[in-house]
């Protein structure tokens, strides 16, 4: 039972969902230690602390809801990243075996997306769920169309139904709902109607669980909760976990950009959320001002670091001599480098001040990455540096390299990509299959361009014969195992890509804003691979949301 989690959703929200659910909650509390949280619930309401009572994991009532109703319709998208944070902090509270998430409560306020977003929390708290739905309004004909409609619902969000309880049923209503779900493909209950939790009977909490447990045996939940179940990594879950790993081992990193508000803000949250050490460049009375202004409140917590201390400045310009004194380099040009914030970011990152750097918010990439290839330089046995994304999908990551630096790689340089892309995925936890991209999948197409990919694809298996890899491919036949099915028939990677490396940087740029922009998908990124040292770069377009992960995703790469 260990690390069990299931969802229980209902489309209206009552009408004997809170029958199901604290039913579920006492039939787990019975075999292992179970908590529960409430993704959207109002303060008022009083089932949570109903759940509460018949959970055994000891939690308080303050740490199990997520946000309130009030922002959940205002803002679905904000609410579901604040969700799946609240969930990461009261399933390490709860210290649980198990965990019932229970659904958004019935409103007089009309939300049609409302069973929507509690399908996509479901997906992004990597659960399944168990649809609970009534007969009162319906036949058996209607609930399973009802049933059809919801499991819909749900797949689409990227989650699966593991089960459904059939609520308000009486003798006539059971047996109509029986009959027509007696080829539903996953476990059907029905339960009675019953009013729950009753301020007036005192006995109700133990009403309820006995008929539930005649109806819905424990060991029939259980078996249902053991099916397989292929948890999808949504956007919100992988940024979590990203943000997590940061924090799990503090590093330090260097934002040498300390004038711009996007910086600021992104610091602000990182700090507040105790993920990373920071050291902001510039004057440290100036931007603590301006974070006044903005409202922000945690940046007391960064260090500053200004430019012209001399106390740093003057083993700053002897180190970057040293370095670069095959280019001839002496002190007044070293002093006039470090003018620039990203050059001298960079030396801070070279003086084991800090474990890595991200900029780019206001500047180039060349201004970030040039630095960083002439002073941090490429790791021992790295050809190149290039620059990877993270596509965060509705269900699942992928990475698209390269996207950011080597215009027209040859093949030598294809292969060195593919494998450092390989290696970035391990790293966030993603088992890479490789796609060596092109017009052409498995000689189907001819050409140069052709040879070059298959030629790539040579090199990757001498070089990393474990490493799973397919090429040349068409991107259809990368990503569909349907297409995949008729172009690559019994190539066993083919559809199932996970690391797309394209053959040129035009090639792969075009794709991840193409994909981020028309999917909806999030990029995170790039990722400069093959650095000594992280050295991360953004878009000058960059939101705040885009700094956070791309510093969480630094420190992240810091602790390897």
């Amino acid at each position: 039972m260990s690390h069990t989690i299931i969802t229980i959703a209902s489309p209206e929200g009552a009408n004997g969902r809170n029958v199901a659910a604290y039913g579920v909650v006492r039939a787990l509390a019975s075999h292992c230690r179970t908590g529960i949280f409430r993704p959207v619930a109002c303060r008022k309401e009083t089932f949570t602390q109903a759940l509460l009572d018949g959970a055994n994991a000891e939690q308080r009532i303050e740490d199990v809801r997520g946000v309130c109703p009030c922002q959940a319709c205002r803002d679905k998208a904000g609410a579901r990243g604040d969700i799946v944070a609240a969930y990461g902090r009261a399933a390490q509270a709860a210290q649980a075996e198990a965990m019932v998430v229970v659904g958004s409560d019935k409103s007089e306020v009309f939300d049609p997306e409302g069973f929507v977003l509690n399908a996509q929390i479901a997906a992004d708290l990597k659960s399944p769920v168990f649809l609970a739905i009534c007969t009162i309004p319906r036949n058996g004909k209607q609930v399973r169309q009802t049933i059809e409609a919801c499991t819909q619902t749900v797949e689409q969000a990227g989650s699966q139904v593991a089960g459904v309880f059939v609520t308000g049923c009486t003798g006539d209503k059971a047996a109509d709902a029986k009959a027509a779900l007696v080829n539903c493909p996953v476990p059907v209950w029905t339960l009675p109607k019953m009013s729950f939790p009753d301020d007036d009977d005192p006995q109700a909490a133990a009403k309820v669980e006995q008929a539930f447990a005649r109806n819905a045996p424990a060991d029939e939940i259980l078996a249902a909760l053991a099916a397989p179940f292929a948890a999808p990594t949504t956007p919100y879950a992988f940024q979590n976990e990203l943000l997590a790993k940061a924090k799990m081992a503090k590093k330090t990193i260097v934002l040498p950009e300390g004038s711009e508000d996007r910086i600021l803000k992104a610091a602000d949250y990182l700090l507040e959320r105790d993920i990373v050490n920071l050291i902001i460049v510039g004057d440290k009375e100036s931007i603590l001002a301006r974070g006044e202004e903005l409202g922000l409140t945690s940046l007391d917590k960064a260090a500053y670091q200004a430019m012209d201390d001399e106390t740093v400045l003057k083993p700053m310009v002897d180190k970057l001599c040293e370095l670069r004194a095959k280019k001839g380099m002496c002190e007044e040009q070293a002093r006039e480098q470090l003018r620039d914030a990203s050059y001298f970011g960079t030396m801070l990152v070279v003086l084991g001040k800090a474990d890595g750097l991200v900029s780019g918010s206001i500047n180039s990439t060349a201004n970030t990455v040039r630095p960083a290839l002439q002073v941090i330089k490429t790791k021992p046995g790295t050809s190149l540096v290039s620059g990877a994304f993270l596509m965060c999908f509705k269900d699942h990551v992928a990475l698209f390299a390269d996207c950011a630096i080597n215009t027209n790689p040859g093949a030598d340089q294809l292969a060195d990509i593919a494998i450092q892309s390989a290696a970035t995925a391990k790293a966030f936890g993603i088992d890479p299959k490789v796609g060596m991209l092109c017009y052409s999948t498995l000689g189907s197409g001819k050409g140069p361009d052709v040879d070059l990919v298959e030629q790539a694809t040579a090199l990757v298996k001498a070089k990393a014969p474990e490493l799973p890899v397919v090429g040349s491919i068409q991107f259809d036949a990368a990503w569909s195992p349907t297409v995949a099915a008729s172009k690559a028939k019994g190539n066993e990677v083919a559809g199932h890509v996970n690391v797309f490396v394209f053959p040129s940087l035009a090639a792969g740029n075009i794709a991840y804003k193409a994909v981020q922009r028309t999917s909806g998908a999030i990029a995170i990124g790039p990722v400069l691979q093959g650095l000594n040292k992280p050295v991360n770069d953004l878009s000058r377009g960059a939101l705040v949301e885009d700094i956070v992960n791309t510093v969480a995703l630094t420190a992240v790469e810091a602790q390897q």
